[in-house]
Order: structure tokens, then C-alpha cells, then sequence
């Protein structure tokens, strides 16, 4: 990270690695002159990565999210826009059915529309191609054909094909030097096509529909961007995908490392659990399942067991190695579970659902019992950790309450009550405070004994705080919320150190890595980013 200028100034948080790709973002997968590096964007920010190395470096200076990036034609500039802003109206320069060429007066500096004919066709086209030489230039369009058009003559002369048009629309187009025309489509077919005809003679499937095709210059590859997040690249003799990066889609809503292990992590989100390996950035085992949302993730202490909270209400629990399904506890919440942590013996887990409760299970070889039930909460619990020696947790809910509890009699040892959501609980390692945040924006240090505030921090000016983790040493500790910066705190003088800024989702959860040498920060827009 980069260090603090000064008595009092703050340092800026050195954003080493992204494990996201915006697929949504049409024709934002685009290879460099170079034939080194690939540029796409990432929430407010475009991402350069070698192709080779995987080393990334980030170009920043948007407020909102990129919505379109080009490159020159030899590299050395790069052009990108964001979205609209709220209230701010742009001009209409087009409609529907309508082809038009612009043409550039150099002399007066202003450029000129012309209408180009396609007799009877009517189509709306969404991705256009031109060739080297500029004579022509392809559209695709959402009928599920190809158009090409003389730049000169502003002509349709070709439209295909003509009996098997391509489902679900013509949503990306490629000219490879090696002649023809690669298709991407709206339902993820990648074809090769020839002729004026436009037949397929090849084609692949991928997941999700292609937004990007890009050439690696004049190699013999091209890779293809999907809206689902993943980046796959192909050779054009073999013609078959080779899948090369992923990403969440959706909202990811927490991040755990295994204990003592800082070159793995997992992350959970809708239908999935994903283990990702750190130092090359790629997931290592994706645990899927179909139509519901995991809300919270554990392992346990040896390492053994990925224990999970779902909104079905079941408790499940997988292979760290394969992902094999362990066990299911069905109807472990009424209202979903929301919160999950395990004792460091592994022979229990807590758990906390959408009613509010807390509930305690006995895990053994091949059974799964319920222990206790304990009733302090009203509304959903947010987040459950659990001391060293087993013997005492603490759980925070959005009814404003968090909970110490003894977990040898199963009882309240204190209540702590304050005018906010509680989204978020730690303890310090030394176990004799905690500290809390939430929608009131404020950090807490509470004393574990008397359940008494000793300290208050404004932790954010604008938005709710959804995580916080802290050193194993106790030194400092990390926050992240909805105004999408990371923050690094200095525990004793409750100050922020450095600020990291690069997501542009709201941040759900963060953790510290086992080592303490870099934070891993997860958003609701599934984005994944390590900080150094």
C-alpha cells in the first residue's frame, strides 16, 4: 500500500488485481495493437491486463460506470465513456430501421449524415464492423441477420443468411484476417461464416450471450466476451472455445479464508460458491446451485468443510477439494439463513436466519442435530462470530441489537442496543472488545465484559458500513459500504490510514488475508478486488 504523506494524511490503497469482467458493456473486450494486452471495463475504471503475465494496472477517472472504451488504431490512445448522468439529456441522433454514414469536413470541423438504402429491409442493427480498406462494413442486427453495406454507394449489397437466421439476434461482429465473418449471437453461438450468403462453416457455443469479439492482431487467435462474465479465447484453424476467465454476475455476498491460508478464498453469491486461487487470480472449483441465493460462507477450522447459508432456508455443506455435497440441514430458518459461523473444534455450527434467531447444531460423522434455539433477536441476524475457545459468540441483527452469548449454558451474557441496523460485528483478537457498524455509518468499540460503548468514529459521511475485518494483531482494521470505498483504520487512534477506491457496487462484505499482506473486498455488482 501505498504510505500515509505526512502527520495526519491519509494513504491511498494500491489496487493490485480485479476478478471481474463488465460482459454487459457492448464491444468492451478489445486486444491492443501490442498483442500483449486486453482492455475492459470495470465498474467506474478500465482494466489493461497482460496476456501473458496477468499483471493488471487500472486507468481511473470516471464517476460513474463505463458504458463504451475503443482503443486507436495503433494503441496509444485510449477513449472511453460513462453512463448518463441522472437528469442529463443527450441529443437523439438516430432511430430504428435507419443506416447512416458520417462523414468529417476537416476543414469546417463538423461531420455530415448520410442515409444509406436497404430497400425493403427494416432491421434494428446493434453492432457493426467495418473492414480494413473501408470500402464496406457489416451490421448486425436483432432479427438474426447480417447486413453489408458499400461505404461509398451507402448500399445494402448482402443480407444472411436467409433461411437459418441466428437465435436470439446478431449482437457481435469480428473480420479476421484470415478472411470471412465470426458471429456472435444473443443465445451464445460464435459461427464462421462465408460468402455473400453469410453460411456457417464452424461454430461454437459459450455461456451467455457475446458482447465482444476482438483479434489478437495477426495471430491466429480471437477471444469472445460474454454478458455472463466469462472471457473465452479460440484459435481460428480448431475453432473451439477455451474458457480463459470468470467472474461472479451478481451481487457476491461474502468472502472467507480458510484458516491460516492466504493463497485461496471463497466467495458466495446467487446459485453459486466459488474457491479462488490468489496469486493467479482464478477460481479453482465453482459449487453450483440452481435458483437460490447463498448469503453466507465458512470454512472450518481444519479445512475440511465449506459450510453455507441459503435463502431456501437450508444449511449445506461441501468438499473444500471437489465440491461435493456433505450434508443438507433443511428448514434450518423459516425466513432463509442469513448468517453462519462454526466453533474451532468443528463440531458445531451457528447459525442465524431472517426470523432472528440463532440457532446452535451438533455436527457429527453423519448426523446433524439442533441443540439450542436462542430467541433474543427480532429481526434478521447479519453476522455471527465466535471467540477463540468456543465458549462465547457475539451476533449482530438488523433489529439494532447485538448479542454476546455464553455458549456453554446458552444464555445472554449482555445486549447492546443502538439506534441503527447492525450490519457487521468483530472481535479483537485480544477478545475483550468488539466492534460494530452499521446504517448509522458509525463505527463502536464495545467492552465484551459490560457490553458499554468506549468508543465512537464517523465511519463514513454518507452510507451504511456492511463489513469490517480486523489484523490478527489488533493494529488496525479494515471497513467497506455503500459509498464503495475501502478504508484501513488504525485501531488504537480509531483514524483512517488509507482509502481505496476502485469499486463502483456497493461493498457487502471484506477480509484482512491470514498473512495481513493484502484485503479482499467483494460488491454487490460481483466484483472481486485485492488490495495491497
Amino acid at each position: 500500500m501505498a504510505a500515509a504523506k505526512g502527520d495526519g494524511a491519509v494513504g491511498e490503497l494500491e489496487l493490485q488485481a480485479a476478478i471481474s469482467f463488465n460482459g454487459h458493456v457492448p464491444c468492451g473486450l478489445i486486444c491492443h495493437p501490442d498483442r500483449e494486452h486486453i482492455l475492459y471495463p470495470l465498474g467506474c475504471m478500465v482494466v489493461i491486463q497482460h496476456l501473458d503475465t496477468k499483471k493488471q494496472s487500472f486507468l481511473h477517472g470516471h464517476a460513474d460506470n463505463v458504458s463504451c472504451v475503443v482503443v486507436s488504431r495503433y494503441g496509444m490512445d485510449v477513449a472511453s465513456g460513462q453512463v448518463t448522468c441522472i437528469g442529463f439529456k443527450g441529443d437523439v441522433v438516430g432511430r430504428h430501421f435507419t443506416i447512416r454514414v458520417w462523414e468529417l469536413d476537416t476543414a469546417t470541423k463538423k461531420i455530415h449524415p448520410s442515409e444509406c438504402y436497404a430497400g425493403q429491409l427494416r432491421r434494428i442493427t446493434v453492432c457493426v464492423q467495418m473492414t480494413d480498406d473501408d470500402d464496406d462494413f457489416y451490421l448486425g442486427t436483432t432479427s438474426g441477420d447480417v447486413l453489408k453495406v458499400n461505404t461509398s454507394s451507402k448500399v445494402v449489397t448482402a443480407c444472411g443468411p436467409q433461411k437459418k437466421k441466428f437465435s436470439m439476434g446478431v449482437t457481435a461482429l469480428l473480420l479476421p484476417k484470415t478472411g470471412g465473418l465470426i458471429v456472435g449471437t444473443g443465445e451464445g453461438t460464435v459461427a464462421l461464416c462465408t460468402g455473400s450468403d453469410f453460411q456457417v462453416k464452424k461454430r461454437m457455443r459459450v455461456e451467455g450471450a457475446v458482447t465482444s469479439l476482438t483479434c489478437r492482431g495477426r495471430d491466429d487467435q480471437f477471444f469472445i466476451g460474454t454478458n455472463k462474465g466469462q472471457m473465452y479465447r479460440s484459435a481460428y484453424a480448431t475453432f473451439k472455445e477455451e474458457l480463459v476467465a470468470v467472474c461472479h454476475t451478481g451481487a457476491v455476498n461474502d468472502i472467507v479464508f480458510p484458516e491460516g491460508h492466504s493463497d485461496l478464498f471463497v466467495t458466495c453469491s446467487t446459485n453459486d460458491i466459488r474457491v479462488w486461487y490468489t496469486p493467479e487470480r482464478l477460481e479453482r472449483l465453482r459449487i453450483t446451485v440452481p435458483n437460490v441465493t447463498c448469503h453466507a460462507v465458512e470454512v472450518t477450522r481444519d479445512g475440511m468443510v465449506i459450510v453455507s447459508a441459503w435463502n431456501d432456508g437450508k444449511i449445506r455443506a461441501f468438499v473444500p477439494a471437489t465440491g461435493e455435497p456433505m450434508y443438507e440441514i433443511n428448514n434450518a430458518h423459516n425466513l432463509g439463513v442469513t448468517a453462519i459461523a462454526a466453533t474451532s473444534d468443528c463440531k458445531q455450527i451457528i447459525s442465524g436466519g431472517g426470523d432472528g434467531q440463532v440457532r446452535i447444531w451438533n455436527i457429527g460423522e453423519k448426523t446433524q442435530k439442533l441443540r439450542e434455539v436462542l430467541k433474543e433477536h427480532r429481526g434478521a441476524v447479519s453476522c455471527i462470530k465466535i471467540n477463540k475457545n468456543d465458549k462465547e459468540g457475539v451476533t449482530a441483527s438488523l433489529d439494532g441489537t447485538c448479542v454476546i452469548w455464553d455458549l456453554v449454558r446458552y444464555v445472554r451474557k449482555q445486549m447492546i442496543l443502538d439506534n441503527t441496523l447492525f450490519k457487521c460485528v468483530c472481535y479483537h483478537p485480544g477478545e475483550y472488545q468488539i466492534i460494530t457498524s452499521g446504517t448509522d455509518r458509525k463505527i463502536v468499540y464495545w467492552e465484551v465484559l459490560h457490553g458499554s460503548a468506549i468508543r465512537e468514529v464517523q465511519g463514513s459521511l454518507s452510507s451504511s458500513i456492511n463489513g469490517l475485518d480486523i489484523t490478527s494483531d489488533g493494529a488496525s482494521f479494515v471497513t467497506g459500504g455503500d459509498d464503495h470505498l475501502v478504508k484501513l483504520w488504525d485501531y488504537k487512534e480509531g483514524t483512517v490510514t488509507h482509502v481505496g477506491v476502485g469499486h463502483s457496487g456497493n461493498i457487502t462484505r471484506l477480509k484482512i488475508c491470514p498473512a495481513n499482506k493484502y484485503i479482499v473486498s467483494v460488491s454487490a455488482d460481483g466484483a472481486v478486488l485485492i488490495w495491497k
